[in-house]
């Protein structure tokens, strides 16, 4: 089976994350993968290309319509002739059913990767162009209940399959990790918390930082590491400076070893206004981290409240200091054991193999229903091959 990947960006968010997990999964059982960004391509884009996953960029700025794209996609579905299409994210899943309109394509199902992905423009380009796509999907059932609620998608054009992870990649961290990281951050004896994502607004490190605020004064012996960049990143630092927590809280920046970081921390901190099902927190789980986080979307089904970790109230600081002051208290035996049902959720509902299982059949489901064949391989046309429509092709991981 041809599946073609079609995203908005390839950069370092959780969809971006769990595209390239899935197109490794599926390429390592004997399916041919193209992966297409609209966006230049970022760590997840230039990630996929080191491993060999065949990854091309349509180079369209970020926000600003361009139907030299979309003649750009036109070209490149014609010449590799996919037996599906699977589209990511809103300003991908509107391409492909402009692209469905210019160019066959067998089988067209589309991925919404949040309870929230744009305003009523985007929402009404979803109704009156469902009857392009042959299924959806979509990461949790919170946002599926909000998409039916609102009519944007009729229930019968949508499936949940949340996000996947690979238990096994938090397994591998080396024992000696923890300690070394721990001693070249300085925070050998505190208790070490951690934030991966990037600094923008559904983040909501405002609260955190105020809820951190709070807990510090209490127990001083704390550290907060964030680990992302974003557009509100200053504004982050700012606040922190303004807090009096600049010897507490690190900005890490974006790295390479997020397990093992995981592993040096002792607990896991989300504060998010919204999302969908986050990758990271499927990864933290995986990682055997306890968690306190904001009870919005995907959330409450990752984490069992007050078994794998303590939910609270999104936009409260005070909710969410005194969760992560609960989680703090308890003994190193009883935060191991919540740390260890979080893992065994996640092995059991969100394995990354599973959730591959489930993409597949419904590939196959649609096929079949469609009465369509699996094409035979072809060259993968690069954007080089048609140097008229961009100045340069491109090269070679919220």
């Amino acid at each position: 089976m041809k599946v073609l990947f079609l995203s908005t960006s390839m950069g370092m968010g959780g969809a971006d994350q769990q595209l390239l997990s899935g197109a490794r999964e599926l390429r390592a059982r004997g399916h041919d993968v193209l992966i297409v960004s609209l966006t230049p391509l970022g760590p997840m884009g230039l990630e996929a290309q080191g491993l060999g996953i065949s990854t091309e960029s349509l180079e369209m700025a970020r926000g600003v319509p361009d139907p030299r794209g979309l003649l750009r996609l036109v070209r490149l579905t014609r010449a590799w002739r996919p037996d599906v299409v699977h589209s990511h994210m809103v300003h991908a899943n509107l391409m492909a059913r402009a692209l469905r309109l210019l160019t066959p394509i067998p089988v067209l199902v589309s991925t919404i990767h949040n309870i929230y992905e744009g305003g009523p423009l985007l929402m009404a380009g979803y109704r009156l162009s469902n009857r392009l796509v042959d299924h959806m999907t979509i990461i949790s059932e919170a946002a599926a209940d909000r998409f039916v609620r609102d009519r944007i998608v009729p229930r019968e054009l949508l499936r949940v399959i949340p996000n996947g992870v690979d238990a096994d990649e938090f397994r591998k961290v080396p024992a000696d990790a923890r300690a070394a990281l721990r001693g070249t951050l300085g925070v050998e004896r505190e208790f070490v918390w951690l934030a991966v994502g990037r600094f923008e607004p559904a983040k909501d490190y405002p609260n955190m930082l105020h809820a951190f605020a709070t807990l510090h004064a209490q127990q001083p012996r704390t550290a907060l590491l964030l680990v992302g960049r974003g557009s509100l990143q200053g504004d982050t630092e700012a606040l922190t400076r303004s807090l009096g927590l600049a010897d507490a809280v690190r900005f890490l920046g974006v790295r390479r070893d997020v397990p093992a970081l995981m592993s040096a921390a002792d607990g896991y901190v989300m504060s998010s206004a919204w999302e969908g099902m986050p990758m990271v927190l499927l990864e933290a789980a995986a990682a055997g981290l306890p968690i306190v986080s904001t009870a919005v979307g995907g959330n409450r089904e990752v984490v069992a409240d007050e078994e794998s970790g303590f939910l609270v109230p999104p936009r409260d600081s005070d909710a969410l200091a005194c969760g992560m002051a609960r989680l703090s208290a308890l003994s190193a035996p009883e935060l191991r054991a919540m740390g260890e049902r979080g893992r065994e959720r996640v092995r059991t509902r969100y394995g990354l193999a599973r959730v591959a299982d489930r993409w597949e059949a419904l590939y196959l489901e649609m096929l079949a229903r469609k009465g369509a064949a699996a094409a035979t391989p072809a060259r993968l046309p690069s954007v080089a091959d048609h140097p008229d429509d961009v100045e340069s092709a491109t090269g070679g991981r919220s």
